[in-house]
Parts: C-alpha cells; structure tokens; sequence
C-alpha cells in the first residue's frame, strides 16, 4: 500500500485530499504545520509527500529543503496561482514537481500515480544491471545510491533520474524539453526550466566546480550531456 504525507494548514483541503487518496486505496498521514511535517518524515519513508509552501511554524520551503538532508522520498509542492517564483524556489529547494491553487483533485492523483509509476519502472531497472559504472561515477541501481570516488551524494528522485539517463547514454546531447518529457514524462504541464533548475542542484552536488563541470556538460543552443571521466 502506498503511504502519502499530506501537509497543509487548511484542514477542509487535508480532508478532501486525505478521503480521495483513500478512496485508491492509499494510506494518508496528515500534518498541519511544518515542524509536525518533519517529524513525520523523520519516522516514516513516504511514497509521496504534497507540501503546502505556506505553513504555520515552517515554511514549506524550510520543511522541503530539511527533508532532502536525509531522504530522497519525492514531494510535489502546493503552490500559489500563477506564482512562478515559488515554483522555481520549490524546485530549487528540492521538490520534484509542483500544483498551483486551487487544483482539481484529479489532477493532483494523476500526478501522484504518474510519479509512482516512475519510481516503480526505476526500482525495475534493476534487472538490468544492478550497479551502473562509468568513470569514478558508480549508481546503485536497486537502491537508487550514488557514489563519487566512493563517496556517496545524496540525490533527490529526479536528480538520480537525470543523471542515470544522462550516464547510460554517454556524449549524447539532450535537448531541454527531451529530458523533461524523458524523466518528468508527456504529461507534466511544467516548463524546461524545471530541466535547468534540476542540472543545476545536481551540478552543485556531483562538481568540484559547478562553474566548470566536469560530468554534465552544456552543449549551447542544444541541451546538455555527460562525458567520462
């Protein structure tokens, strides 16, 4: 059974997320606030956590930005109507996608069952082949884990993603919109620059020098790709 962290101040919302979620057989926790949010997290691995980024005690933002120092569970942010910056602030901080209010209910499960999916066909990749290799790169492909010169870096869901894609298909140029259609998938309604915000996350995770990467390059004009080190 699939277990949802439901974060919101607004209890009327809590509710009819928490009840239509049930209703596909989904187990819900419910939290009002940021602090309680994380004392959640800290006890229990979540298939999917929808953070509000207004909260009372802490923000959503904090809230996110806490949870990816120790888990790479994903989590979809709760945002204003047509407040492009908090979309990209969500991102930045660690969110793997993001829903603007007021949101359909439908929407909201179709987002959740299209992210699950992903992580299910991920967890099936490991049939072919359990650890990735390439260069001082190593990807535990069963526990989605990376390794840099032995030392592990922890990753959100779609930063792994991106680079898996990015490692098993070396020098190959990715445009913008491939990769977001090939890691977020034809349905999400978002934009590329939900691409670059993740490139970047994962460039200041995995480079020395961000500035001067030596795994995910530029190509200008094109999109990006990795080399081998």
């Amino acid at each position: 059974m699939s277990k949802v962290l439901v974060v919101d101040d607004e209890k009327a919302i809590v509710k009819g997320i928490k009840f239509s979620l049930e209703q596909e057989g989904m187990e819900v926790d419910c939290a009002y606030d940021g602090e309680e949010a994380l004392e959640y997290a800290r006890k229990q691995e979540y298939d999917m956590v929808l953070l509000d980024l207004m909260l009372p005690k802490l923000d959503g933002l904090s809230v996110c930005s806490q949870i990816r120092e120790f888990s790479g569970m994903p989590i979809i942010m709760l945002t204003a109507k047509g407040d492009d910056m908090d979309k990209i602030m969500g991102l930045d901080y660690g969110a793997d996608d993001y829903i603007t209010k007021p949101f359909n209910i439908l929407e909201v499960k179709a987002r959740i069952k299209a992210i699950m999916r992903r992580d299910q066909r991920n967890v099936k990749k490991q049939d072919d082949g359990k650890v990735l290799v390439s260069g001082d790169i190593r990807m535990e492909r069963d526990g989605r884990r990376l390794y840099i010169n032995n030392k592990e870096i922890n990753l959100t869901s779609k930063e792994y993603d991106v680079l898996e894609l990015l490692v098993m298909n070396p020098n190959k140029v990715y445009s913008r919109d491939n990769l977001l259609n090939l890691v977020w998938g034809y349905e999400y309604p978002g934009d590329a620059r939900t691409v670059d915000v993740h490139i970047r996350r994962l460039r200041e995770k995995i480079e020395e020098n961000p500035s001067e990467p030596k795994y995910v390059h530029t190509k200008w004009g094109m999109g990006y790709y990795y080399s081998k080190v």
